[in-house]
């Protein structure tokens, strides 16, 4: 079907070919991934923007001995398929399949295992110094984008790494859009490097002297002298901040051009010390719909090659937020919206359009995020934080000293809370409840369906105090069970009355809980199902007016079962001495793949059918 990639089962494969084959391979992965992904859904658009470098990278280098690094890794797909994996994607991103990030596990070529953003640097780094300790002579390639060049982490990379002058190229693939529109200094500084006519003149001059050249190596190596020389001496103001690091820059070039991208990396590996070579990349290159649209196309589901990706005709939980805090700030003056370079899939991009005033992006920051919210609600504000709960963790220090010691007055929108399916590993948000679990002065909430996530939201304009309110991913969901009055702290409801076992459900759990009940009613059994609502606060005198009328008392959460909500439950029974049996239901000490939501759900025995056997057996 494929004239050059059937041939392409490795690295040495690839080797082999000419430029005009190289091209001509470009083009069937470009259909591979189109119509792969059309079948499994995946991230697309970064993808087709990062195949002619992926195959420059892997003609010039010798993976795996030479170390490529792939940061984030959603851009990975060309590079499994170069290493032998291309059967491999009617499995992607699905239960017992094939990542789709890097994982060492899957192969030599995956020198790390990656999945969220800036860690590449630091990475190759690290494998840059115990080099040099253990005298080995591979090449350190760590591939970055644009957005992720902006988080803290990387910079931070980048620093020690002009201290410590290792060799190593960093490939900073600049398509002026991470998953959103970049923002900040970082985004503006990359920006007037390309639009500098002075650096695309030194490219193209020495374009003129190559084509020009006669007389071989020696020639070609003159000429990369005296483009080195050209470029380090000449190189426009812009280019100043790499170089006053310490890192040697190059480009931009073209991230298309298979002939340029070659040459400079055949260039710069025989380099001594820290290079940045920058690659100017176009994403979802090869497919009109994602070259359109390349936010749309970032993460695609199932889709017709033809058509494109279908419009939901459903609202989901993200989209709800953001319409609603929309409407708390037409009401209050003070409320401020705050995203880590997520505004689509937090809900935020509806916010930034309708108050672009009170909305702050602050780029791939999370740290800064909430510490930036903390001086927000200093001044006066009212800040809401939304992010995704597996991002979050990388604030656990701010979150303790920058909010919850002073009671600063910071509502976090905590979204992706659970298992959030096809991402695996490193997405899902199910070590939340416990950390947040750990830390004093903030209040946790977590709402039995869409109205509930409303009326919390509501409470929260006038709570003064650190706050969190979890959520799942997916589309809005009603339970129409229990009541729907004003929240008070530390209120549980009983949302269906039974007997013998006590239910005490958090979040989406209740909603499996009620389904599992539904199972568990065709054969007798018939618990009672508690919405607790909140993490910390129990409530106390609903239990004890109810506690003895059962022999079970069992804790459900999407979260691991280690410091998360069920221990505040064994605590309250210990603490009390109650005469009743408690069993934890949630994530063991373990993490989750990739996979179907629901299939996952299953697997650690949080579907509802794992939960009516669980208490069968009971």
């Amino acid at each position: 079907m494929y004239k050059y990639l059937d041939k392409v089962n490795s690295p040495e494969d690839l080797k082999s070919l000419n430029i005009d084959e190289i091209n001509l391979l470009a083009n069937d992965i470009r259909k591979f991934l189109v119509k792969s992904l059309s079948k499994t859904g995946g991230h697309l658009s970064a993808n087709l923007g990062v195949v002619e470098l992926t195959l420059a990278l892997h003609k010039v280098f010798d993976s795996p001995n030479d170390k490529i690094i792939w940061d984030v890794g959603h851009q990975s797909y060309v590079h499994k398929i170069l290493t032998g994996r291309k059967e491999g994607f009617e499995t992607l991103r699905q239960f017992k399949g094939m990542s789709g990030f890097p994982k060492e596990a899957e192969s030599e070529h995956d020198i790390f295992d990656t999945g969220h953003s800036s860690t590449s640097i630091s990475v190759a780094s690290g494998l840059s110094c115990a080099k040099d300790i253990k005298n080995t002579k591979e090449k350190i390639v760590a591939v970055i984008g644009d957005g992720s060049i902006t988080g803290g982490m990387a910079l931070e990379a980048i620093n020690h790494l002009g201290y410590i002058k290792k060799d190593m190229i960093i490939i900073l693939n600049d398509n002026e859009m991470s998953i959103d529109k970049n923002v900040g200094g970082m985004a503006t500084h990359l920006s007037s490097i390309i639009r500098s006519s002075r650096i695309n003149k030194v490219k193209d001059d020495v374009k003129k002297i190559l084509k020009k050249s006669k007389s071989g190596e020696l020639a070609y190596k003159t000429v990369h002298k005296v483009k080195g020389s050209i470029v380090s001496n000449f190189l426009p103001q812009e280019c100043d901040l790499f170089e006053s690091l310490g890192i040697r820059y190059y480009g931009p070039i073209d991230g298309h051009n298979l002939k340029d991208l070659i040459d400079y990396l055949e260039f710069t590996k025989t380099r001594k010390g820290p290079i940045l070579l920058h690659v100017i990349t176009k994403k979802g290159r090869g497919y009109k719909f994602a070259e359109n649209e390349p936010d749309k196309y970032h993460g695609v589901p199932k889709f017709d090659i033809k058509c494109g990706i279908k419009e939901k005709t459903s609202k989901t939980i993200s989209t709800f937020v953001g319409e609603k805090l929309v409407d708390m700030a037409r009401k209050d003056k003070d409320v401020v919206a705050i995203t880590a370079a997520m505004p689509s899939g937090t809900g935020l991009s509806i916010f930034e359009k309708s108050y672009p005033n009170r909305y702050y992006d602050v780029g791939i920051a999370e740290q800064h995020a909430t510490t930036f919210s903390a001086g927000l609600a200093k001044g006066g504000m009212k800040p809401y934080f939304a992010v995704y709960s597996s991002f979050l963790q990388r604030a656990y220090d701010q979150l303790i000293h920058d909010i919850c010691i002073t009671k600063k007055n910071v509502t976090f929108l905590i979204d992706r809370g659970g298992l959030v399916g096809n991402d695996g590993e490193t997405h899902h948000g199910v070590f939340d409840l416990s950390y947040l679990n750990s830390i004093p002065n903030i209040t946790v909430m977590a709402p039995k369906d869409i109205k509930e996530l409303e009326i919390m939201m509501d409470f929260s304009l006038n709570y003064e105090e650190p706050l969190a309110i979890r959520y799942p991913r997916g589309d809005v969901y009603y339970l129409e069970k229990g009541e729907y009055k004003d929240m008070e702290i530390g209120k549980y409801e009983i949302i269906s009355k039974g007997e013998k076992v006590l239910i005490i459900a958090i979040g989406l759990m209740v909603k499996h809980s009620l389904d599992a009940k539904e199972i568990l009613l065709k054969e007798n059994i018939n618990p009672t199902i508690i919405n607790a609502r909140f993490l910390k606060h129990i409530d106390k005198n609903l239990l004890d007016n109810i506690i003895d009328d059962y022999d079970y008392i069992v804790t459900i959460e999407d979260n691991v079962i280690t410091g998360g909500f069920g221990s505040r439950i064994n605590k309250f029974v210990i603490d009390n001495d109650y005469n009743i049996k408690v069993r934890n239901l949630g994530i063991d000490d373990e993490f989750i793949e990739q996979g179907n939501v629901d299939d996952l759900y299953d697997l650690v025995g949080l579907s509802p059918e794992k939960i009516a056997e669980f208490i069968k057996k009971l």
